[in-house]
């Protein structure tokens, strides 16, 4: 009786797991049926990323009106308007936006599964950040992000204003907030931007007012010491000697050199501060503008963007 008990058990799990491979093969075919079109998710993403459907047929060698059907069909499987279209221009929705997140999302981890494929392990995090802010404040501090994060590789490429993304190959930009950039990409505050007069120590040994003395300009901010003054409302004496450097970064070190007095954004000067090679004797004060992290696809979408923003933060914090 028991082996006859066992011959049921055994043919009924059988059964079981030949109605279990049935169901899940059922259940995938239903789940493929119920899928949206790959074709429509991908002209999706990259219409939303662009906000522009001609760019994004461009980008995948369609035409306008390709992108434009696939969409629109994207829409009637889904059930929801992904785009709003005003005056010959086209923005997300809040379906929308919620989908570019998880596409984008989804692209990245397929991406990354890739290159895991090839042997090229995770993809670089590839950063464009302003020349002086690279020298002067990120590459000091890169190996402590190094070691709370070895698993995101960053590579660093040294240039400022307006960016390309699509052309320099980057993944975030680092600027300062005293350009218009495209309302296409996505930006996140860093820390606001405080500047003051510095200049070496020694030069005010004798009691002299740092406005007194000899000014530094830098090519890129010419009205840097105009605009400290005017925001202040300071009493300017007008010091008699001036000196222009091409580079911001150029313009520190003068200070530091003893050349004169120079106008410094506190991060960029605050190592050369707190080493005594620079003193601030009227502190720092905001001027209007930021420190900004700009990025062609969203944050969310993507952990080591969140994580390098985060620690951009932390490090300008209380």
């Amino acid at each position: 009786m028991k082996c006859y008990d066992e011959d049921i058990s055994a043919i009924a799990f059988a059964e079981k797991t030949i109605n279990s491979d049935r169901n899940l093969s059922l259940y995938l075919t239903d789940m493929a049926a119920r899928f949206p079109s790959l074709s429509a998710l991908r002209a999706f993403e990259s219409a939303a990323r662009h906000l522009n459907f001609g760019r994004a047929g461009d980008e995948l060698y369609v035409t306008h009106s390709a992108v434009s059907k696939q969409i629109r069909l994207l829409e009637e499987d889904l059930g929801v308007t992904l785009f709003e279209r005003r005056n010959r221009a086209v923005f997300l929705t809040d379906a929308g936006r919620r989908l570019l997140v998880t596409m984008s999302e989804v692209f990245r981890q397929i991406s990354d599964c890739c290159d895991q494929i090839k042997g090229g392990g995770s993809a670089p995090l590839v950063l464009s950040c302003e020349p002086t802010f690279t020298q002067r404040w990120l590459i000091p501090r890169l190996p402590q992000f190094n070691a709370l994060h070895p698993d995101i590789e960053v590579h660093v490429l040294a240039a400022g204003g307006p960016v390309s993304f699509e052309r320099s190959h980057i993944d975030l930009a680092l600027r300062r907030s005293d350009f218009s950039w495209s309302p296409e990409l996505f930006m996140e505050t860093v820390v606001e931007e405080r500047v003051g007069p510095v200049c070496a120590p020694r030069l005010l040994a004798s009691g002299s007012d740092i406005l007194s003395l000899p000014r530094i300009h830098s090519a890129t901010r010419r009205d840097a010491w105009t605009r400290f003054v005017s925001d202040n409302e300071i009493a300017d004496p007008n010091p008699p000697g001036s000196q222009v450097f091409e580079h911001f970064y150029l313009s520190i070190e003068a200070a530091i050199a003893g050349l004169g007095a120079a106008i410094g954004p506190e991060p960029l000067v605050a190592d050369a501060v707190g080493s005594g090679q620079l003193v601030a004797p009227r502190g720092f004060s905001g001027n209007g503008y930021s420190y900004i992290l700009l990025s062609r696809l969203p944050f969310e979408g993507d952990a080591r963007k969140r994580n390098f923003l985060s620690w951009l933060r932390r490090q300008f914090g209380p």
